[in-house]
């Protein structure tokens, strides 16, 4: 059986006039080129069900009209970029990069911060915000004075992810209340407001974050380098060229000692590990100049 025949038959209930494999290849060369994104075959009904409701707005008939809609159209494409990634996250997730932060790297930012000085973090993959959200309230901590001190002080993170949709939830920074329990009680306490069965991140906290939409994969506008950079659980779904050369880009943007947090399957390969050294699990130091 080749390869677009067993396609074909793992995609049972679906009409070959409407969707096939030949979509589904097209569409995956599609995602690949345009964001990295790898879709292997066993992919192929997740993307029908993400596509699908797609092809319908669209007016199109086919999934082979709307692949033609989308390699003309920036718009449509983006927005089936959008729909093909997955936003799966949570709340102080892998919370021993947070507690080796708050423990190693903390307290160099906050001299640095008393002297005078900036601080800059990138959460890069930020999705619907809530790793954004973890890393802001570990920096400001659990005693209110300090933390008060803090936001005087010259911070920014900029946040930024592919999915607008994800994006707009993180900017409303509103959660279920109890999505927030695996934040450390005092943390929560003084950084968030609950109402209901409703959690917001409080607006002091809010306004340290820039959010933007951008593909990893794309041209970066920013200017400075990171202090520090989480891109965790996102290069997951790349394939290994491509993961090595965002790495490489990421120590480019990172500061000398700056931090790189990396999720717990992902690891440093290709040319940054001369830049970059293991300081723990997933977690990466760029080399003095």
């Amino acid at each position: 059986m080749s390869l677009m025949e067993a396609l074909d038959a793992s995609m049972p209930g679906v009409s070959p006039g409407i969707y096939d494999a030949a979509d589904f290849r097209a569409i995956s060369e599609i995602a690949h080129a345009e964001a990295g994104i790898v879709l292997p075959p066993g992919k192929a009904m997740l993307v029908y069900s993400r596509i699908a409701p797609l092809v319908r707005d669209s007016g199109c008939a086919t999934f082979s009209a709307y692949v033609t809609r989308i390699r003309e159209n920036a718009v449509d494409r983006q927005k089936t970029i959008c729909a093909l990634t997955t936003n799966h996250t949570f709340f102080y997730r892998e919370a021993h990069h947070f507690e080796h932060f708050a423990q190693i790297v903390r307290p160099g930012f906050i001299d640095t911060l008393r002297r005078g000085g900036k601080v800059r973090l990138w959460s890069a993959g930020c999705s619907s915000g809530e790793e954004t959200w973890s890393l802001l309230m570990t920096f400001l901590g659990t005693d209110l004075s300090e933390g008060q001190d803090l936001l005087r002080r010259d911070i920014r993170l900029l946040a930024s992810d592919i999915a607008t949709h994800a994006l707009q939830k993180a900017r409303a920074a509103r959660y279920r209340a109890d999505d927030l329990k695996p934040v450390p009680d005092g943390m929560r306490r003084l950084w968030t407001r609950t109402a209901g069965e409703e959690a917001v991140i409080t607006p002091e906290v809010q306004q340290l974050a820039r959010f933007r939409s951008l593909n990893l994969l794309g041209d970066w506008p920013m200017q400075g380098q990171f202090d520090v950079i989480f891109c965790r659980n996102v290069m997951i779904y790349f394939d290994n060229p491509t993961k090595e050369r965002l790495v490489a880009r990421f120590a480019e943007k990172l500061r000398p000692g700056g931090w790189l947090y990396i999720g717990h399957s992902e690891r440093v390969t290709g040319p940054a590990t001369d830049v970059l050294g293991t300081m723990g699990p997933t977690i990466y130091r760029k080399r003095p100049a």
